[in-house]
């Protein structure tokens, strides 16, 4: 039976419902980590925990999930995703010990990856008309912003109102009608079946390969990235993902078909979205460190001091984003992006030690944040491009793992860099906020290079096609770069 837009918008809906609930865990559990240590006894090098297992299940799994949905179904791994999702925020919220917590947050990451792996993919699948699409994206990525934004908020609310385990109770309720809806909303998009992609030893390489990589990255600003311990998890995990790849290419039915990368844009989209995730996560994660530890603000200051960013991506995500794709493309709205991210990285390079103002030192960076909602609708748009409707599963599950993959590394790496680069200061004589804002200039810069190089990868290899003739009926014109369907 044919689908009313009115029915499309309501699948779409549950969709976002699910994602937002995923993403507010994200921000929302970083504002209770001190109660959660106070209450359960972790020790300070455990407390990582909390956010390492959930981002190693989430990230390791994402592929996988992915791949799955295309065979067995998108709603059938959508669904279970939220339950599983939901049940292990029940038992997050009963721990009594750090053991039972940190398994519980592994298995919430394993639900979390289930749902966001599928996403997209059914996404394309809703929305076939390009406009159409265009629009859902944009909702979809206001979701996103506005679930980090109103993390932060209601994560100490819950906290200080009522107590830590509400932040994870919270998601019951949430997750209970987004099942219910999801079953009854969604298309029951039966796949082929697992006999048509069951590549079991393909699905162990690349999960093993994928935990053990983040597992690396997330644990190498404790190790440190010259260590033996990172250097052999990173090998192994490099080794175990070429392996994958080989098993890819001989394998009669491959978990991830190679022809996945014959499609130069959704290669360069991905290459793209790691970089600027790698950029943008450490953004966050440093300015926060600079406003409390050089500026001493509170933790809801803190959260009240990065909201414009996140209420300007959600606004552009969804009321500027389709229009300018639709008018320029998503090429040159993609460039317009991640200019403005550029210029509002490279603003912090000069951030102060002492007597910042809020108005001319930080707050022209929270608005030029905006470029993240041109720019993350526009390569959703090119990530997905490729993918055949067989395989959307898949291409949803490999956008996230981009994701996810460049957010770890560029928090691990950045922070890293301005936590060295600030300690050697300070060993030297310097004073503690000047070398701490030092360690964060660097950082910064190394930010803003990052952004540069997106932007050379996206001008080069997303090229404009050439024009038809005047006259002739086309899309907007660089809507038409590299992208085949």
């Amino acid at each position: 039976m044919p689908r009313t837009p009115r029915s499309r918008w309501l699948a779409l809906a549950v969709i976002c419902t699910g994602m937002l609930m995923i993403v507010l865990d994200g921000s929302i559990v970083t504002v209770a980590l001190p109660a959660i240590q106070q209450d359960l006894g972790f020790s300070s090098s455990g407390l990582a925990w909390i956010v390492d297992a959930y981002v190693i299940a989430f990230g390791g799994l994402l592929l996988l999930a992915g791949r799955l949905g295309d065979l067995i179904g998108r709603r059938r791994i959508f669904v279970a995703g939220l339950a599983v999702f939901t049940a292990a925020s029940v038992l997050c919220g009963f721990a009594t010990d750090p053991a039972v917590l940190v398994a519980a947050r592994f298995l919430q990451g394993a639900g979390g990856a289930m749902t966001s792996a599928v996403s997209l993919g059914m996404i394309v699948a809703l929305f076939p008309e390009p406009a159409e699409r265009t629009r859902a994206f944009g909702a979809f990525g206001f979701v996103g912003a506005a679930g980090a934004s109103l993390g932060q908020v209601l994560g100490g609310v819950l906290t200080q109102g009522l107590s830590w385990p509400w932040i994870f109770f919270v998601n019951l309720p949430i997750g209970v009608l987004a099942v219910l809806a999801g079953r009854r909303l969604l298309d029951d998009d039966r796949g082929p079946g697992l006999r048509a992609g069951a590549d079991a030893l393909g699905a162990v390489l690349v999960t093993a390969g994928l935990m053990i990589g983040v597992y690396a990255i997330v644990e190498a600003a404790s190790y440190g990235w010259a260590s033996p311990h990172t250097a052999g998890l990173g090998g192994l995990s490099i080794a175990l993902l070429a392996a994958f790849l080989v098993r890819q290419a001989r394998a009669a039915k491959p978990l991830l078909p190679l022809r996945m990368f014959a499609s130069r844009t959704v290669v360069a989209a991905n290459l793209v979205q790691l970089l600027m995730l790698a950029a943008l996560f450490s953004f966050q994660v440093l300015v926060a460190l600079y406003l409390q530890n050089v500026l001493h603000y509170s933790a809801s200051r803190t959260g009240l001091a990065m909201l414009p960013a996140a209420l300007t991506i959600g606004t552009v995500s969804l009321a500027v984003s389709a229009r300018a794709i639709g008018r320029f493309g998503e090429r040159t709205t993609l460039l317009a992006g991640l200019a403005l991210l550029t210029v509002g990285l490279g603003l912090l390079v000069r951030l102060p030690a002492h007597d910042a103002h809020y108005a001319t030192d930080l707050l022209p960076t929270m608005l030029a944040a905006g470029g993240f909602g041109l720019a993350i609708t526009a390569l959703t748009a090119l990530g997905m491009s490729g993918a055949r409707p067989e395989d959307a599963g898949l291409a949803s599950g490999l956008f996230n793992t981009t994701q996810q993959v460049g957010a770890a590394l560029g928090v691990a790496v950045l922070t890293t860099v301005a936590s060295s680069r600030g300690s050697s200061l300070i060993a030297a004589g310097t004073a503690r906020a000047e070398a701490l804002t030092a360690g964060f200039h660097l950082a910064f810069a190394i930010g803003a290079g990052l952004l540069l190089t997106a932007l050379a990868v996206t001008a080069v290899a997303l090229r404009r096609q050439r024009q038809p003739a005047p006259g002739a009926a086309t899309a907007p014109a660089d809507a038409q770069v590299s992208v085949h369907v």
